[in-house]
């Protein structure tokens, strides 16, 4: 099964719904469009009981190479008064919502958002080609995406600051030695690695285990003592 959307692809096959960034001509950066069809892509695999595992990845050489800055200083324009949340952050928070596991497979370029979006996912795998960068410091703004939660939960507070502060870009192999990846693959055997965890999940887990289990060990990260987890997991 597949459906339409302007900037990303949806398609279902054996249980496995792969979402493709889809903006190969401008390494799949990031709009409101794009933002809009990702939330609407998880609500709908959430309604879905054919999907069991989301599998994101991005069309031609790179994953996501941050927002698309075509409007130059417009972009980050809100001088409107309105009150603003940031598009990143409402693709972060709807995976984090997710009750289907997603598992990132980073094809090429991750930037900014590019790689804020993914961290509530629950694995991550890097192509050798991989690139990553928090590159927000150095366009004279802060990171987003609801990733000052996520990221030092993910990778420890000193590396957080550290990928953050300098705005550095930084390979996989780094990135695999950080905790953002779980694993480094040749091009050719990254998406094959992550279909074999979504397959792995889809043909032998509980869906409605799963779904428990990802909000769950979220929720406890935050919990003050293990009783928290006792009254809960019972």
């Amino acid at each position: 099964m597949s459906a339409d959307y302007e900037q990303i692809r949806y398609e279902v096959a054996d249980h496995v719904l792969t979402i493709t960034l889809n903006r190969p001509d401008r390494l799949n950066a990031f709009t409101k469009t794009m933002a809009q069809e990702l939330t609407d892509a998880f609500d709908r695999a959430d309604s879905d009981d054919e999907v069991r595992a989301v599998v994101m990845t991005g069309a031609g050489r790179a994953y996501c190479a941050g927002a698309d800055l075509q409007s130059g200083g417009a972009t980050f324009d809100y001088s409107d008064g309105a009150a603003h949340r940031d598009h990143g952050g409402l693709v972060s928070l709807r995976i984090f919502d997710s009750t289907k596991p997603v598992i990132v497979a980073f094809n090429g370029a991750a930037v900014g958002i590019g790689v804020t979006m993914t961290l509530p996912a629950d694995v991550r795998l890097a192509s050798t080609d991989a690139r990553f960068g928090l590159v927000f410091a150095r366009r004279g703004i802060v990171l987003e995406a609801a990733s000052s939660w996520f990221l030092p939960r993910l990778v420890g507070i000193s590396r957080a600051l550290e990928w953050a502060n300098t705005g550095r870009i930084f390979d996989a192999e780094e990135a695999l030695a950080g905790g953002l990846v779980r694993s480094v693959h040749p091009p050719e055997e990254l998406l094959p690695a992550a279909y074999a965890i979504a397959k792995e999940i889809a043909d032998n887990a509980a869906p409605i285990s799963v779904a428990l289990n990802r909000q769950m060990l979220w929720r406890m990260l935050g919990a003050d003592h293990p009783m928290t987890a006792h009254v809960l997991d019972s």
